[in-house]
């Protein structure tokens, strides 16, 4: 019954799918249609290939080995600005990566505090770039990405599960055996699995805190090959490879992400008799502390340092910041109209819709349709020409399965509630969704918007390959004043993009929920 009251949005939705598609497929086809295939991969190219494996494999493992202890801490401790804290965890999800990059090198590069703080111990310096950076700034991003999955999957746990152990008689270490380690045999392969794609395809952190012979991941050598040599059989051939590695990570990790269950409960809240004083307790409190500290102090060197280097940006910093925002402005209108079209119609399908179509996101990276919409444009047009568009559709077909998953179950519980009376009241099509559909999803929408328009707005990627001097975005623009050793200025400029990126956010996040008077 509900499947009909939205029929009407059945051929627009598989439009936008079908257009989803085509545009992914007609960039894998051409990067097929360009490879080397004759000439194989080089011994640089393997080399790529199993550095971009290791340090995905190491990344993910560190991230979610650091972030059990934390989770654990924050489900067993309730305290004044916990909710704050757990919600400043999302944060780095939308910080783009340049200026958590940035951040990172102010605390950890060479001129950092921790390395100031070593040589005033009379201890060795440390290197933030090669391997040890790139995994430091993956840890970094996933860390707080594993605690949110893991402190969901602990919330899982009925109350009446710890109420019995205590009443039992069970000793922390017992408890911990017999009621956590399970939960974490559920939902550690699954979160590591989804860790290791997210790190595979890392563009910018390889580009700037990796490179060399034995610090290139597979998107970096597709960029050099890309703009320091111009080999496009080369570069598609790179992106064949990693379309295949990433894919078949995505399929892996969607295969296993597991549902953590414990049976159910009565809503009670969770009181653990386990960690209420002495050494737990303080070891909860360092743990949090210490996360915090981590997750934190790149944001505030990117301030501190960012006030300083306002005054010293060139021009180019502000029209590369206005070119910016009509990038977010693009990717969240088009984002809209293809989500909100395909949303309309798996809500009325077999779950498991959104996985499958969410899974193209997931598999195809930026650089490869980048790479393959280049070779499809450069006979016809100069592809520098069309940077600023392309760089927007290519960030919304990203921020695609982000936003499916956030707008399908709301939508499908409306359909579900809403859709039998709006049948019978002959309420269908447009009307359909303006007065039913849209106000109850305008939260949903406003956070898909806002993720959307943050994620965009930050992005180094396609943009790295079609633009010229003149077309430039702000990370980009970002990207070559720490190239040309201008690092106040490039502060100034991350300060700026981080300002907009979470300007963006909050404003759509914030017109969402205005909008359904929440």
């Amino acid at each position: 019954m509900a499947g009909r009251t939205l029929s009407v949005s059945t051929f627009t939705g598989i439009s936008a799918a079908a257009l989803v598609v085509a545009l992914i497929l007609a960039a894998l086809l051409a990067v097929i249609s360009r490879a080397e295939w004759g000439g194989g991969l080089t011994a640089a190219d393997w080399a790529a290939i199993r550095f971009t494996m290791w340090q995905a494999a190491l990344s993910a493992l560190i991230s979610v080995l650091l972030a059990i202890p934390v989770a654990r801490a924050l489900a067993r401790r309730h305290f004044r600005g916990r909710q704050v804290l757990v919600t400043l965890l999302g944060a780095p999800f939308i910080l783009p990566v340049i200026v958590a990059v940035l951040g990172l090198l102010a605390v950890f590069g060479r001129s950092g505090w921790v390395n100031g703080l070593l040589g005033w111990l009379g201890l060795p310096e440390v290197s933030i770039y090669g391997l040890q950076g790139v995994v430091l700034a993956h840890v970094f991003f996933n860390l707080p990405l594993a605690t949110r999955l893991l402190l969901q999957g602990w919330q899982t746990i009925p109350a009446e599960r710890f109420r019995l152990a205590a009443q039992v008689g069970l000793t922390p270490g017992a408890m911990f055996r017999v009621i956590e380690i399970p939960l974490l045999r559920q939902i550690v392969p699954g979160v590591t699995a989804l860790i290791f794609v997210i790190c595979l395809t890392s563009f910018a952190v390889a580009l700037t805190l990796g490179g060399g012979p034995r610090a290139t991941t597979v998107e970096l050598a597709i960029y050099q090959a890309f703009r320091f040599d111009f080999d496009l059989g080369r570069a598609a051939l790179l992106s064949v490879m990693q379309l295949v590695i990433a894919g078949s990570a995505a399929v892996a990790a969607l295969w296993i992400l597991p549902e953590a269950g414990f049976g159910s409960g009565q809503d009670r809240p969770v009181q653990r008799w386990d960690a209420r004083s002495g050494l737990p307790k303080a070891l909860d409190i360092v743990l949090i502390g210490l996360a915090s500290g981590f997750l934190l102090l790149p944001l505030w060197a990117v301030v501190l340092r960012g006030f300083v280097g306002l005054l010293q940006m060139p021009d180019t910093v502000w029209v590369a910041a206005g070119q910016s925002l009509m990038v977010a402005a693009g990717s969240i209108l088009l984002l809209l109209v293809i989500a909100l079209s395909m949303a309309g119609w798996i809500a009325t399908r077999a779950r498991g819709s959104v996985e499958a179509i969410g899974l193209l996101g997931l598999s195809a990276s930026p650089l490869m349709i980048g790479t393959g919409w280049f070779i499809l444009i450069n006979p016809v047009l100069d592809p520098a020409l069309l940077s600023l568009p392309v760089t927007a559709l290519v960030n919304a077909l990203m921020a695609l399965p982000f936003a499916l998953r956030i707008l399908v179950p709301r939508l499908r519980d409306t359909v579900q509630d809403f859709g039998r009376l709006s049948q019978t009241l002959g309420v269908r099509g447009r009307w359909l969704w303006r007065w039913v559909l849209l106000p109850r999803m305008a939260p949903q929408i406003g956070f898909a918007a806002g993720l959307t328009g943050a994620l965009s707005v930050g992005d180094l990627g396609v943009i790295a390959l079609f633009a010229d001097l003149e077309r430039a975005t702000l990370p980009l623009q970002m990207y070559r004043l720490m190239g040309a050793y201008r690092m106040e200025a490039a502060a100034g400029a991350a300060l700026l993009l981080l300002a907009m990126a979470l300007a963006i956010f909050w404003l759509c996040d914030r017109g969402g929920r205005h909008l359904a008077g929440t």
